[in-house]
């Protein structure tokens, strides 16, 4: 009998003898079907577990997980100005986390960590095993599967979920290090008080770093993780408290297991109470004013775009520095808030705003801006806005620009002690449009020098002198001093561009100030020092190129250093003489503009560039309002507020600090120091002449008298040099001037009332909100 003959008997002889067996016995299967059922089932869930392993991929991290705040520091890099953001989060490196955290962590999440693949199957099966005997829904997951849930999938708590959650979690378990996925569950886990990540966490609830957490305060927060609001002791139950606790307890009691810990180390901890909970960092006060200038810089100066800033995650050390914006702050305060009454002057003292920004000449150095009273009830930031027009504080770009030019009336080169006309409503001779500016308070200066001129800030001949220099030439020159070349009022088709229809910030202002007081050295003022964020994927820093905010030729030192001259009259002198109170050498100018819809003064130091603007504002239809009655004053010049807000500030920011003397090579003139300053007698007459002595403007001692033009007939056009725009006739333009500046502080003297020919109506002036300031909303 062959094999296969003796194979099939025998399977004969089973078959005869099941079927001798009672038919409940052949229902159930034979050891042979079972093990074969059992075997196959095996086989087939090895086969599947594979093809899942291999078509199931890590997928991109989910947003909320990478979703980070933007930290925003003062100057000192480490005191907070803001947090911005939805996720209150801020990754950090593995190395930043001290081990002890580290190792509470894994006693108290997982104790197998450091030994298991991704997954604890033992783990899961106890977890459901005491979920099944009613223990309560138990958790067996691993650090690496909670890593998993958080960074790329979600918290539904469905199989198909939880299926990818294991295959997931064994590929990250092969590609990446311990130490790595430990950070990354530590930056994507929540606990509690709003805090995602234990950088937040280590700020709210015990107010430091990560870095200097104590093991306590560690295991603490590795106790949150369980149940982060419910764990939270100074907000839970007393039952609850309890449970965190021994959650406390029960954390540094497996670090001793594990070894971590010592006995005796253990035995010292005592429950380390956490701070009361925090208000989060918002943009309330300054911060918000702030956050917006340094997001202007970065994306102006094209460092980062405006969709990687919003991504969040950045360390913006800023140039801010905190006492001097505290300063600021107190100055508006004190000097001009104080003195608003509201409620007894409702039509005047309601809606008058500041704006002010301070910046160091040297470095170009944002060091404090002023934006308004509250970011959180006035979210518009008002130092960044460019539609108040400058006034006055323009003549200095005027005087630059003769002293560039180079030529005269009576073909002589521009100095501060050329001679002007300073009749009031003088008809300017060669601009584009027909002009006749009144001085403030129609007052007639007669025969000045352009010095006399900026220290009383006479407008007829700064209109004058402005198109004798160039109009083109003094736009250049206030471009390359730094008013952007796109705000409205640079038109130097419009002659009234000489008395400051431009409308630049008060940023803008601040660094044409510094390029004077830096001897004409220019520097675009900016407001960020550094740049960080750390690449959850790498664990690198990314550290952004900063500029290197090199100077540029804006004016010549000579040239530079004459207007700084010129403007030192104008505290010690002129309009801006409540500087005085800053008991250290000033220079600056007031300005103060058509119907009083804005006043200004900007003025520096050698160390410190400051301006300060003022302005009110209909807050439902954003028109411009006139300052007059503010605060019960019949007029609001650069003089007042704005100076004396000015000079409060500067006060504080440079108390401590040497009191340093203007190093001056002035060029141009420089008959400041010797000039015999006229005063008030009698009026002026309407036509001065060589035989008439004017009073205001009178010769100095050794001065030759200049040719004294007179109302009606105005100076010769002097022969224009090479390279300069040929002056267009005194025709009309289609275009009507632009808002004509006032004068600021005017002399004592008044002229006698007389008739004069019409003046250009102005047309309205700008009611809507600046755009492109960033960070802001439509509407102030």
């Amino acid at each position: 009998m062959t094999v296969s003959t003796r194979r099939q008997a025998k399977r004969a002889l089973r078959r005869q003898a099941r079927r001798a067996l009672p038919l409940w016995r052949r229902l159930l299967p034979t050891w042979r079907v079972v093990l074969g059922t059992v075997v196959t089932l095996l086989m087939t869930a090895v086969a599947a577990f594979a093809v899942l392993y291999v078509i199931v991929p890590v997928p991109d991290p989910n947003a909320h997980a990478v979703a980070q705040n933007n930290i925003y520091l003062y100057s000192d890099g480490a005191t907070e100005i803001a947090r911005t953001g939805a996720v209150n989060r801020t990754d950090v490196t593995i190395d930043k986390i001290p081990l002890d955290t580290q190792h509470a962590v894994v006693s108290a999440e997982d104790r197998t960590f450091y030994q298991n693949r991704g997954i604890d199957l033992k783990g899961m099966l106890r977890a459901g095993w005491n979920t099944l005997i009613g223990k309560g829904t138990q958790g067996g997951s691993t650090i690496t599967q909670q890593y998993v849930k958080n960074y790329y999938l979600t918290q539904d708590q469905t199989i198909a979920r939880k299926g990818r959650e294991l295959f997931i979690a064994l590929k990250v378990d092969q590609q990446r290090d311990k130490n790595e996925i430990l950070a990354g569950y530590l930056n994507s886990s929540y606990f509690g008080r709003g805090a995602y990540g234990i950088q937040s966490a280590a700020h709210a609830y015990y107010g430091t770093d990560v870095s200097e957490l104590t093991p306590a305060q560690g295991a603490y927060l590795a106790a949150l993780l369980q149940a982060p609001s419910s764990y939270d002791v100074k907000t839970a139950k007393p039952a609850n408290r309890d449970k965190a606790i021994a959650r406390w307890n029960y954390t540094l009691d497996g670090m001793v297991q594990l070894g971590f810990l010592s006995a005796a180390d253990r035995a010292a901890e005592t429950f380390p109470e956490p701070i009361d909970p925090q208000p989060t960092t918002g943009l309330s006060g300054q911060a918000g004013y702030l956050v917006g200038v340094a997001d202007d810089y970065l994306t102006s100066a094209g460092i980062i775009d405006a969709a990687t800033l919003k991504a969040g995650g950045w360390r913006i050390t800023t140039t801010f520095d905190r006492p001097k914006q505290d300063a600021f702050t107190k100055a508006v305060q004190q000097e001009l808030t104080d003195e608003l009454d509201p409620k007894t002057r409702p039509t005047t003292d309601t809606d008058v705003r500041v704006a002010g920004a301070s910046v160091e000449p040297a470095t170009g150095r944002v060091v404090a801006v002023y934006g308004g009273p509250d970011y959180a009830k006035q979210p518009y930031n008002d130092a960044l806005r460019q539609d108040n027009q400058i006034g006055s504080t323009f003549k200095p770009i005027d005087l630059a620009a003769g002293l560039v030019a180079q030529h005269a009336p009576d073909g002589h080169p521009i100095t501060p002690d050329t001679r002007y006309d300073g009749t009031s409503e003088r008809h300017v001779t060669g601009g584009p449009t027909p002009y006749a500016p009144p001085n403030e308070d129609d007052i007639d200066y007669g025969n000045i020098t352009l010095r006399y001129a900026m220290v009383k800030s006479v407008n007829s001949v700064y209109a004058q002198e402005g198109v004798d220099a160039g109009l083109a030439r003094v736009r250049d020159t206030a471009v390359k001093l730094g008013i952007p070349d796109n705000v409205p009022g640079m038109d130097p088709s419009n002659t009234s561009m000489t008395l400051g229809t431009a409308t630049p910030s008060a940023l803008d202002l601040a660094g044409v100030y510094a390029a004077l007081a830096n001897h004409g050295q220019a520097h675009t003022p900016w407001s960020v020092l550094k740049l960080e964020r750390l690449n959850t994927g790498s664990g690198s820093i990314d550290v952004p190129k900063m500029p290197d905010h090199a100077a540029t030729d804006a004016l010549d030192r000579q040239t530079a250093d004459t207007v700084t001259d010129v403007l030192r009259d104008v505290v010690t002198r002129g309009t801006g003489n409540a500087a005085l109170d800053l008991g250290r050498p000033a220079a600056g100018k007031t300005g103060t503009t058509d119907s009083n819809l804005s006043a200004w003064f900007a003025g520096f130091t050698p160390q410190l560039t400051t301006t300060v603007g003022l302005f009110r504002e209909n807050p439902k239809t954003h028109a411009k309002e006139p300052l007059a009655g503010t605060a019960g004053l019949t007029r609001i010049n650069g003089g007042t507020f704005p100076t004396k807000i000015w000079t409060a500030y500067m006060t504080d920011a440079l108390d401590g600090t040497e009191v340093k003397h203007f190093d001056l090579q002035t060029g141009h003139g420089n008959g400041g120091g010797q000039y015999n300053w006229p005063t008030s007698s009698a009026p002026a007459s309407t036509t001065p002449s060589p035989g008439t002595t004017p009073t205001p403007g009178a010769t100095p001692p050794g001065t030759a008298p200049a040719p004294t033009p007179t109302a009606a007939a105005a100076p010769a056009r002097p022969t224009a040099t090479p390279g300069e725009p040929t002056p267009g006739p005194a025709a009309p333009s289609p275009q009507a001037p632009a808002p004509t500046p006032t004068q600021d502080q005017p002399s004592a003297t008044p002229r006698p009332s007389q008739t004069h020919q019409p003046k250009p109506t102005p047309p309205a002036s700008a009611t809507a909100p600046p755009t492109g300031a960033a960070t802001q909303p439509a509407a102030p």
